[in-house]
C-alpha cells in the first residue's frame, strides 16, 4: 500500500513549531499531565449494544513504524498527533489506546475529554528484537492507569509454542490482569498464536489458530470479570467469536487489502453476538487516500450505536 500524505481538508496545521508548547511544558511544569488527568471530564460508560471505537496509537513504543510500504510512517509524532486529534475530534470515537507518552501529549492538547481511556502496557517485545516473544510490561502499569482515571490496559499475549519465552509472558499477562482487576479495570488481552518464520516473527492467522490463542489467553489470571479480547477480523469469524463470552474488541492491524474489503470484513464481524466495537489505528489513522476523517467516519458508520430494549430482549 503506498501512503499519499494527510489530506489538506485534515490537516490541523503545518507549522513545525506547532507542538513546541507541548515539550516547554514538559521541560518547566511536568505535573501539568497529572493535573489534566484529573481535570478530564470521563466517558459516560459502556452499555451492552454500544459498540465502542477506540483509536489505537501504542505502535511506534515498539518499534514499529511500518505503514504497507512505508517503513517510516509513524515515524514522524507532529503527524501522528494531528491524525490522532482528526479521529478524537469525532464525537464517534468513544477513546483512545495510547502508550504513556502519546497519552501525556494527548492529555496535554485536551483531546481525551469524555473519551475512554485504554493504556499499553508491555511494549518490550520489540518488532525484530532477537527475543521478541519476551514480551516484557515496560509501559503503563496499572497503578499508574488509575491514577490517571483511566479505563483499563491492553497486552499483547503472543504465545510461541516453540519459544521457552512465552512462558514468562504469560505469567506476566496473568498478573498485569489480576492487577488491573484489583481496581476494577479492564484488561484488554490481545493474544496470537506465534510462530518463527526466517528469523521473524510471525501471527497465525488461521481460524483454528485464532481459537486456540483465545482458549489460552481467556484462562489467564485468578478472575475473568474485568477481561476483554482484542482480536483480529480473520475467516470464520462466527466461530472466532463462539470460543470466548468476553467483551471483544476488532483490531485493524497493517493492512493487506483495499480499504472497502477491509470495511467489508468489520461490517460483517461488528454484526456477530459479544464484538463490543472496534480497536484500530494504523488503517484510520494513515489511510492511502490521506482522509483521516473520511476513514474513521466511515469505520464509525460501521457500529451498532442503538440500546436494545431488554423486554424484547427476554422476549426471544
Amino acid at each position: 500500500m503506498t501512503l499519499t500524505p494527510l489530506a489538506s481538508n485534515n490537516a490541523l496545521d503545518d507549522d513545525p513549531r506547532r507542538y513546541a508548547h507541548l515539550s516547554t511544558i514538559r521541560l518547566e511544569d511536568p505535573d501539568a499531565i497529572a493535573r489534566a488527568a484529573k481535570a478530564r471530564r470521563r466517558h459516560p460508560g459502556l452499555k451492552y449494544g454500544m459498540q465502542n471505537f477506540i483509536v489505537a496509537a501504542d505502535h511506534p513504543a515498539r518499534g514499529a513504524l511500518a505503514v504497507g510500504s512505508d517503513p517510516v510512517a509513524m515515524a514522524d509524532r507532529r503527524q501522528l498527533l494531528d491524525r490522532l486529534q482528526i479521529a478524537l475530534a469525532n464525537p464517534d470515537v468513544d477513546g483512545v489506546l495510547a502508550s504513556p507518552d502519546i497519552m501525556d501529549d494527548l492529555l496535554l492538547l485536551g483531546a481525551l475529554e469524555g473519551k475512554l481511556v485504554f493504556g499499553s502496557m508491555n511494549r518490550g517485545g520489540l518488532a525484530g528484537l532477537v527475543n521478541e516473544i519476551d514480551d516484557r510490561f515496560t509501559g503503563h502499569t496499572a497503578a499508574a492507569l488509575e491514577a490517571l482515571g483511566a479505563d483499563g490496559g491492553k497486552m499483547l499475549t503472543r504465545i510461541c509454542l516453540g519459544d521457552p519465552d512465552t512462558v514468562a509472558t504469560l505469567e506476566a499477562t496473568a498478573r498485569a490482569i489480576d492487577s488491573l482487576a484489583e481496581r476494577k479495570l479492564i484488561a484488554m488481552v490481545e493474544p496470537f498464536l506465534s510462530v518463527r518464520d526466517n528469523g521473524r516473527v510471525r501471527n497465525d492467522l488461521s481460524t483454528d489458530a485464532v481459537i486456540k490463542s483465545i482458549a489460552i489467553a481467556e484462562g489467564l489470571g485468578s478472575t475473568s470479570a474485568y477481561t476483554w479480547m482484542k482480536l483480529p477480523v480473520v475467516a470464520d469469524m462466527e466461530r472466532v467469536m463462539a470460543a470466548t463470552t468476553m467483551p471483544t474488541v476488532l483490531l485493524g492491524g497493517d493492512p493487506d487489502s483495499s480499504q472497502d474489503e477491509v470495511f467489508a470484513s468489520w461490517q460483517a464481524a461488528l454484526a456477530l453476538p459479544g464484538v463490543q466495537g472496534l480497536t484500530v489505528g494504523r488503517t484510520l489513522l494513515y489511510p492511502a487516500d490521506g482522509d483521516v476523517a473520511g476513514a474513521v467516519a466511515t469505520a464509525a458508520s460501521l457500529l451498532n450505536h442503538t440500546t436494545p430494549n431488554r423486554t424484547e430482549e427476554v422476549s426471544e
